[in-house]
């Protein structure tokens, strides 16, 4: 049976007002009153009802953040970065996964998971500038990632082609040459993918080498993505000496497929990724990647958003911020 305020107040001795009073941080309350109440309700184990309490104070301390699949390795990597950078400032997260699908996005900002939340933090891969503005309400709302950018739009960037260059141009020094790329189609302009490919177009320019198009593969940014990729190349007979996953479970996944068919990684093909996630340095070989800033990003959106939640949101300038990166130089890759 579950634990009632009543309950608190006959174990502290106090009243039910009191009870309440101390739950939502009332001042003029007495220290030994306080600490009797508290002690109570971490004895009986008593949760407080957020929605009640959102309904009288106006606020929940709650934060939402809304990304596409937490089965994702960067996403939840970066979900967990956000909820040690949102309790260190006292907020709680709530996550929603919206299965990139368009209607979960726009339910996301407008049904019942907003309205339990003070802000939200959301990684749109469906939505568009306009529908986001036009459905996001009132409530402070901090993007991330770059498939949206708008200069209405407070958000938190990564610097996807000026990453995707370095490690370009990290692989080219390697002597790599045919460098082939997975995960994008030549023609994409907007959001990760298409910023990454333009990194390593411009990397190649650079050094001098010739783009070859029939290098690009498109397919899903999993592992399972990245193998079936790389199965592909070597079965159409494709001559190239690196291979650059857009993200770390493609790079993942065609480290494995490599592997299976006897290729030698790095002495025949380099490898290499993008992300930094755990997993990546317990690879064999260790995989080389970009660190793209995770926990700078996380710390970062929590504390814009919060500074929105916490100030006049109507006269604060917009600001579009970007993340630090780093080379995660390994062995696939030296």
């Amino acid at each position: 049976m579950a634990v009632t305020m009543n309950d608190v107040a006959k174990a502290a001795g106090v009243s039910l007002k009191t009870v309440s009073n101390v739950i939502n941080n009332y001042e003029f309350i007495r220290p030994t009153t306080r600490q009797r109440v508290l002690a109570a309700i971490e004895e009986l184990g008593y949760e407080t009802n957020l929605t009640a309490r959102s309904l009288r104070s106006g606020k929940t301390n709650m934060l939402g953040l809304v990304l596409a699949d937490l089965s994702i390795p960067y996403y939840a990597e970066l979900a967990s970065d956000i909820m040690k950078a949102a309790w260190r400032r006292g907020y709680r997260v709530l996550v929603e996964q919206s299965g990139n699908e368009a209607g979960h996005e726009k339910a996301a900002i407008q049904g019942q998971f907003r309205s339990l939340t003070d802000g939200l933090l959301f990684i749109p891969l469906a939505l568009g500038a306009e529908e986001i503005i036009q459905g996001a309400g009132t409530k402070p709302l901090v993007l991330l990632g770059e498939y949206v950018q708008d200069p209405r739009l407070d958000m938190v960037l990564i610097q996807n082609q000026e990453a995707a260059a370095a490690i370009t141009t990290h692989l080219l020094a390697g002597g790599r040459r045919r460098i082939a790329v997975l995960g994008a189609a030549d023609g994409d302009t907007t959001g990760s993918a298409g910023l990454r490919l333009s990194g390593y177009k411009a990397a190649l320019a650079d050094a001098g080498v010739e783009y070859d198009p029939t290098l690009l593969v498109r397919c899903e940014w999993r592992r399972d993505g990245g193998a079936g990729a790389i199965a592909r190349l070597l079965d159409s007979g494709a001559e190239f000496d690196a291979v650059f996953g857009l993200n770390d479970a493609l790079a993942l996944g065609a480290l494995h497929e490599l592997l299976v068919r006897g290729k030698k990684v790095p002495q025949e093909i380099a490898v290499a990724g993008f992300d930094d996630i755990e997993e990546a340095r317990f690879a064999s070989p260790s995989l080389t990647t970009v660190a793209p800033g995770r926990a700078e990003i996380a710390e970062r959106a929590v504390a814009l958003l919060i500074e929105r939640i916490e100030s006049d949101r109507e006269t604060a300038d917009v600001r579009q911020l970007e993340a630090a990166f780093e080379l995660r130089v390994r062995h696939s890759a030296p």
